[in-house]
């Protein structure tokens, strides 16, 4: 028998299919943020390539890897997994998660280059079909070893970090999230992308609507969850800067061509499916339906340095800066407006998750 889940955290998963949008250092970055206000956060690293536990443990090769991979026990998001997925008689225990050095109230679930190994598994027992009764406990499972894991580390956030995919597993993460952000980039790229996601969320959203009224799937041992994730926003990063912090001409036409098509073609056919929160919650934090949560320029070297000291770009020392003058000045600025933007995310999923749990 698994489990009682008393202790739910709030799982908000960072998707969009399209790669290089920084959907990694945005996990990493929000996450200590909503850490530094009091919140407890668990990240999950959900992509193969393993990008935020590298990020976070600060890891550069297989060696690094092996540590996580080889100390038995339960140490990583596949090894999580594993009692569900490759049938072993013991069930599914919480991550013994690895701490953020500097920040003591978020975790990390740490990735694994095998989870990929489980995408066929699931995208099989997804199909709901004849074969679902063997593979019942599967599309649960992901969920309820992310909510052990925060029981175990009182989490009140669980950040998804996903991969560039439409694959099966991240159509199960981001089914059974209760928020979801939408990172993009401003180039064509992002801009095609929402034509896609337009078309496939509404269809994710109707296959779990369907899973959630399979009595089989609710009487698993890993019960497949009651949840209606909900858009907080997009985020747009990676841009250049003119004089002012506001975006140079080229990037400010993709920025004004995504912002138009989120509010023409992904907002209707997330209200058309559910996937909206109500108008007053996004008004509740002053912004407009369709404008970004977050938008900031490219950090340009401070992603390194984070990187090198496993640290968000905002809370980089002068020492770890490692320049001095009118350069240091000039850095410490910019690294202060990305604290502010950073803050203000971190405020305003703290204010629309509050109005969802009230209303």
């Amino acid at each position: 028998m698994h489990k009682e889940l008393t202790h739910m955290a709030i799982q908000i998963s960072l998707f969009n299919h399209k790669g290089g949008v920084s959907k990694t250092t945005t996990a990493f970055n929000l996450g200590w943020m909503l850490a530094a206000k009091g919140k407890k956060v668990l990240l999950a690293d959900c992509d193969p390539q393993c990008n935020l536990t590298g990020m976070v443990l600060g890891f550069k090769g297989t060696d690094d890897f092996s540590a996580i991979y080889e100390s038995g026990g339960v140490h990583n998001i596949r090894d999580g997994l594993a009692p569900a997925f490759e049938s072993r008689p013991a069930p599914i225990e919480p991550v013994t998660c690895e701490p953020i050095v500097g920040q003591p109230n978020m975790f990390l679930i740490p990735g694994h280059i095998g989870l990929a190994e489980y995408e066929v598994t699931l995208g099989i027992a997804q199909e709901l079909s004849g074969s679902l009764i063997t593979l019942q406990n599967l599309p649960g499972s992901l969920h309820h070893l992310f909510q052990l894991t925060a029981k175990k580390y009182t989490s009140d956030y669980i950040i998804v970090d996903m991969s560039p995919s439409l694959g099966s597993i991240n159509q199960n993460l981001l089914m059974t999230s209760d928020f979801f952000l939408v990172p993009m980039a401003p180039d064509y790229f992002s801009v095609m992308a929402i034509d896609s996601l337009a078309s496939v969320l509404p269809k994710w959203k109707a296959w779990a609507k369907q899973a959630q009224g399979i009595s089989v799937l609710q009487k698993a041992t890993y019960p497949f969850p009651v949840v209606e994730p909900k858009f907080l926003g997009t985020v747009i990063q990676k841009y250049r800067i003119r004089e002012g912090l506001t975006p140079s001409a080229a990037f400010q036409k993709w920025i004004n061509d995504i912002e138009e098509g989120v509010q023409k073609k992904l907002i209707p056919a997330l209200q058309g499916c559910g996937m909206l929160m109500p108008e007053d919650a996004y008004k509740s934090i002053r912004l407009p339906l369709g404008k970004p949560l977050l938008q900031m320029s490219d950090f340009n070297s401070l992603i390194a340095l984070s990187q090198k000291h496993k640290v968000p770009v905002f809370a980089l020392s002068d020492h770890q800066l490692e320049q001095t003058g009118v350069v240091l000045e000039r850095t410490k600025k910019s690294m202060h407006n990305f604290r502010d933007l950073f803050a203000e995310a971190a405020d305003r999923i703290i204010a629309l998750t509050a109005y969802a749990d009230g209303h």
